[in-house]
């Protein structure tokens, strides 16, 4: 198989973990949850990045199923690492510089995946040979999605200097943000005492193709006085190419985005979680794969549909 096929039936998936990479100046060793199907070769990769949220697991390589399988049961090879803001891991609350939420240590995480493929590949030998390095994409939820904005291109002002930070990561080719943080001059007043790089957060230098996803009902008190809206800003703020899709009646957790029958979730749907399945594949095909029709389809089916779940602009 030299490219995804979602058309097809889903194929069988395999799912490995842990996979631990070894990582100097870390607090502790990288460990990934890597899926794939079971078949095929020349697939491509997903970095897939976790959010903070307040679950003991999800945020973690044990959380997302809703997206890992079905991005593996279509074609990719979904990488999950976890961050050190999980709560599987003692850093959150510890007086680790960084804490809570880790926003360099999660970037770099993912550019140290893609240094060494070779050893994931060693580690994992049913994906021996099996990987597509040429097409790579990150998709991200909630502080996952700020990582995934990072890999982009967007800047930031570290907190601790204000030097300006560029991590931008040339082998990503897409991405997709999923209810990701927005500008920072909108901030709540505990946002702005407690995470202060978002205030500096730059989307005008976020130049790599991108699908923003945000629900209408996110409205994210805790972090912004914007309202819904805040979480649309990386679509609005960076210059195209760009997608929005905005989810009607979504909260933050998008329909279920982070795991099965999530007690988190507020707004658990399972055919919105569909949809940003759909959506967010498609995207991501036909921007590694120029010329395919999937994103065309997608939305078309999305806008035909008898009581549409969203809707989709693009620039």
């Amino acid at each position: 198989m030299t490219e995804p096929n979602f058309a097809a039936r889903p194929a069988q998936v395999l799912s490995i973990s842990p996979i631990v990479l070894p990582a100097p100046g870390r607090p502790v060793e990288l460990q990934l949850r890597v899926s794939a199907p079971v078949t095929g070769g020349e697939l491509p990769i997903l970095l897939l990045s976790h959010g903070h949220g307040p679950s003991n697991h999800l945020s973690s390589l044990n959380g997302y199923g809703p997206l890992a399988h079905y991005f593996a049961a279509h074609g990719f090879v979904v990488i999950q690492p976890t961050h050190l803001d999980s709560k599987t891991l003692p850093f959150r609350s510890s007086d680790h510089p960084d804490a809570p939420l880790f926003w360099r240590a999660r970037v770099e995480d993912m550019k140290r995946i893609l240094d060494q493929l070779d050893a994931l590949e060693r580690a994992a030998p049913a994906l021996a040979g099996r990987l597509d390095r040429s097409k790579v994409a990150v998709l991200g939820h909630s502080m996952g999605g700020h990582t995934a904005s990072v890999l982009l291109g967007a800047r930031l002002r570290d907190p601790r200097d204000g030097t300006e930070v560029s991590l931008t990561e040339p082998r990503i080719r897409a991405g997709v943000l999923l209810a990701a943080p927005g500008r920072g001059d909108t901030l709540s007043q505990y946002a702005a005492e407690h995470y202060p790089f978002f205030s500096t957060i730059d989307f005008s230098t976020m130049t790599t193709p991108a699908l923003v996803v945000a629900g209408d009902k996110d409205g994210s008190p805790h972090l912004t006085t914007a309202g819904a809206a805040w979480h649309a800003d990386p679509y609005v703020l960076s210059p195209g190419p760009k997608s929005l899709l905005t989810l009607f009646d979504a909260g933050h957790g998008l329909g279920g985005v982070s795991g099965y029958d999530a007690a988190e979730t507020t707004d658990e749907n399972p055919d919105r979680v569909a949809v940003v399945q759909r959506l967010s594949a498609a995207y991501l095909r036909t921007q590694l794969y120029p010329g395919d029709p999937a994103w065309q389809d997608a939305q078309n089916a999305l806008t035909r549909a008898p009581e549409p779940l969203g809707r989709v602009e693009s620039k």
